[in-house]
């Protein structure tokens, strides 16, 4: 009965978590308009559409580099820096043929959006306003077909230089232009939101994207730039754990998993009884300890400690005091002239039996009579 209505909580557990997950799925957002996001505000319909159309497509993770020279590349609002390197190997690659379209989205409050470096090598200029990005005009006839497209709430304008021919604009403001640098075309906007999947079908922002993918030649590479969405100290904040998707879903896990855990109450394994520690005789220790003395040739550290041994015995039987040894000895040939004798006869045995491991033995033996009489007689046994 236990075992059945643990399977059924956890069961409810797993149906909530699945629930969680395809609710932060749905509902999530994606700011850095990632081609791996299927959110309103994600790219991968772009990713789609351009392979529909014919380019291969992938997108640059892992490391910035590019496999193929020419084609197109999508930057989309970079969360990680432009390092020197990936702005040398960009502006390369350009040079060589390919488009770049560069897209930052500016929010209210927000001035400077831009990667500082990327903007530095592109000569791109930002002007320290904001505008109403919700209907932007086409300038020009660079874009066929294009007329007005659905943007987001703001966008930060630019102020484009000689080189860099408007093509987008909100009233007076240019929130897009187009510059050649070598062989390539740099496109940059203020407002990427007309290439996400949520505004790619409204007016004209379907055949904006057309216009771009048109300025490679058909079967061209079209790439997204993931590299620079990659994981930033903002990814390792509290908030990432409650505000992201996968922060949420890990979090449920590990919560459901705890609870499983605490509510079907099992152990990982059987227990496993504590070994008792046996006692060992003291003439086990006494056999280690000769055998370590014996193994190390600490045959004089054992003559000595055997003599200060029974000298101690001696000692306690008598009344005496172990230290110093030189008024030991003298109180014992005065209190005990017999045991005296014996005693140093016992020693001078004991000193001069260095010849072999019997004749230590034998004068150990000698030794240990005389500090304990009581016990060799009780050993002996009473005399027939």
């Amino acid at each position: 009965m236990r075992g059945a209505r643990t399977w059924i909580i956890a069961g409810v557990l797993a149906l909530a978590l699945a629930a969680v997950v395809l609710f932060n799925q749905q509902s999530a957002s994606s700011g850095d308009h990632s081609s791996y996001s299927d959110a309103a505000d994600g790219t991968s319909a772009l990713f789609l559409f351009a392979s529909a159309m014919g380019h291969p497509t992938d997108q640059v993770s892992g490391s910035y580099n590019f496999r193929t020279s020419g084609g197109l590349l999508f930057v989309f609002t970079p969360t990680s820096p432009f390092s020197d390197t990936d702005v040398a190997g960009t502006l390369t690659w350009i040079r060589n043929g390919g488009v770049l379209v560069y897209a930052n989205e500016a929010s209210a409050g927000t001035i400077n959006s831009g990667d500082d470096q990327l903007d530095a090598a592109l000569g791109v200029k930002r002007q320290q306003v904001l505008v109403s990005g919700s209907s932007i005009k086409a300038a020009g006839p660079l874009l066929d077909g294009v007329q007005t497209l659905k943007g987001g709430q703001f966008a930060q304008p630019y102020s484009p230089g000689a080189d860099q021919v408007a093509i987008l604009r909100i009233g007076t403001f240019a929130v897009g232009y187009l510059q050649h640098i070598g062989s390539g075309t740099v496109v940059v906007l203020a407002d990427p939101v007309p290439l996400t999947n949520g505004f790619l079908d409204k007016a004209d922002n379907g055949r904006f994207a057309a216009d771009l993918l048109g300025l490679v030649p058909a079967g061209a590479p079209v790439l997204f730039d993931e590299y620079h969405h990659g994981v930033t100290a903002t990814d390792l904040t509290p908030q990432a754990w409650l505000l992201t998707p996968w922060g949420a879903a890990l979090l449920w896990l590990l919560v459901a998993v705890f609870l499983g855990f605490l509510l079907r109450g099992r152990r990982f394994g059987p227990l496993m009884p504590r070994r008792t520690a046996a006692t060992r005789a003291e003439a086990e220790w006494a056999v280690a300890v000769g055998e370590l003395l014996r193994r190390a040739g600490a045959r004089s550290v054992t003559l000595g400690v055997l003599a200060a041994a029974s000298e101690r015995a001696v000692a306690a039987r008598t009344g005496l005091a172990p230290q110093p040894r030189e008024r030991f000895w003298n109180a014992l040939w005065q209190r005990a002239p017999e045991v005296a004798s014996e005693l140093d006869s016992a020693e001078r045995a004991l000193w001069t039996s260095s010849a072999s491991d019997r004749d230590l033995l034998s004068a150990a033996q000698r030794l240990h009579r005389v500090a304990y009489p009581v016990a060799e007689e009780r050993r002996r046994g009473p005399r027939q």
